[in-house]
């Protein structure tokens, strides 16, 4: 099985100026095409430094994927830098020129001479027409091992994947298997509990099995290896049903479902409306439940937490003047180096008040509070 690892090139990248989705999207896609992806690499735009980590990576793995620094100006050095890399030097392409032209002809504008220098590319290079960009992109071979250039461009980078470096790969490779991964989403334990439950299974080579925690939520990921997707379902499966049975109703939905989505059907299935008043999530609760919409009648975001004795008369006013059935009140007191989290759920047969002590960072609270009031309510209404 093949292996990549993958360099975004960019000063602004490092300073935190703009986010790299770039490197998620070609990691994913790698992952379908069943390439083992080693690691995700960000360089300045310094051309020795770039040919430095590409020379490094080249020594672990099969194929390294740049992206950014193809740009016309003189800091976009990944030319230069995969030349030095190779050891050769660059080519001037009077067919990249023209296609650049063209390029721009198209939007009824003329190049500058310094767009002359994206058609350089190093010598023996594969070159590969952009046709949604002036930045051609290329690829290096080196024995059994290449470099593929592409474009920052996040547009640009994707086109060029799907339409020219994806079937690239599967020939020069032989690609013929997937990696598949299945995600379970987890509520109401910690990480370290999960793992005391599951660990045996954390050290499972085909398919892995490893965790990902966030603030209220833990991911439990079950990745496998195979020749294609049918084979891996089988192989996920069996390990997917173990997990589900030690775990039981912690586990609260896999890949794309949502927490809010799960609460919601526990609310409609039997028929109900719910209305929510929230202090001190910003409104993150009554945003995301809007989302899904079926069965959710909006809510109130208060700008000062009531008293938690009062939190509750506010949830029963607002359920009365919705004419819901449901009524979810979720508050946050500071107290001092931690905070308290109130909720207060009333339903047709029952009122319940709870309150739980937040450690944690306190710009995590918010994000805590929601996991665990939506968490609440898909339990207690699924008893």
């Amino acid at each position: 099985m093949a292996s990549a690892e993958i360099i975004t090139i960019g000063t602004e990248i490092l300073l935190g100026e703009i986010v790299d989705t770039n490197a998620r999207f070609i990691a994913r896609r790698l992952r379908d095409l069943g390439v083992d992806l080693y690691r995700k690499t960000t360089v300045g735009d310094n051309a020795r430094r770039i040919a430095q980590a590409i020379q490094q990576a080249l020594d672990r793995c099969d194929l390294v994927i740049t992206t950014g620094g193809l740009g016309p100006t003189v800091d976009d050095p990944t030319r230069e830098a995969v030349a030095l890399a190779a050891g050769v030097e660059t080519e001037y392409r009077p067919e990249l020129w023209e296609q650049i032209q063209a390029r721009f002809q198209r939007f009824n504008r003329q190049p500058t001479e310094n767009n002359r220098r994206q058609a350089y590319v190093p010598v023996g290079a594969i070159a590969i027409e952009n046709p949604v960009g002036t930045a051609p992109a290329f690829i290096v071979e080196i024995g059994n091992k290449s470099i593929v250039a592409l474009p920052g461009v996040p547009r640009e980078m994707e086109y060029l994947i799907e339409h020219a470096i994806v079937p690239y790969l599967k020939q020069r490779f032989d690609l013929h298997g997937i990696i598949k991964a299945r995600v379970l989403h987890t509520s109401g334990a910690g990480e370290s509990q999960i793992d005391d439950l599951i660990g045996d299974l954390e050290s499972l080579s085909n398919p892995t099995v490893g965790l990902a925690a966030h603030s209220g939520q833990v991911d439990v990921r079950i990745t496998a290896k195979a020749e294609s997707e049918a084979a891996a379902d089988q192989m996920i499966a069996p390990i997917e049903t173990t997990i589900r049975q030690r775990l039981g109703d912690w586990v609260y939905g896999a890949d794309h479902e949502t927490l809010e989505e799960v609460a919601m059907r526990s609310v409609a299935s039997r028929g109900w409306k719910l209305v929510v008043i929230e202090a001190g999530l910003d409104g993150s609760l009554i945003r995301r439940l809007s989302a899904v919409q079926a069965g959710f009648l909006g809510g109130e975001v208060l700008t000062e937490p009531p008293d938690p004795e009062d939190l509750m008369q506010h949830v029963e006013r607002l359920r009365h003047a919705r004419g819901a059935e449901v009524g979810l009140g979720v508050a946050i007191y500071p107290q001092g180096d931690k905070q308290d989290v109130c909720l207060a759920l009333v339903t047709p047969d029952r009122k319940r008040q709870f309150t739980r002590p937040y450690g944690g960072p306190p710009e995590y609270a918010p994000r805590w509070a929601f996991h665990h009031s939506l968490d609440i309510i898909r339990r207690l209404l699924n008893d």
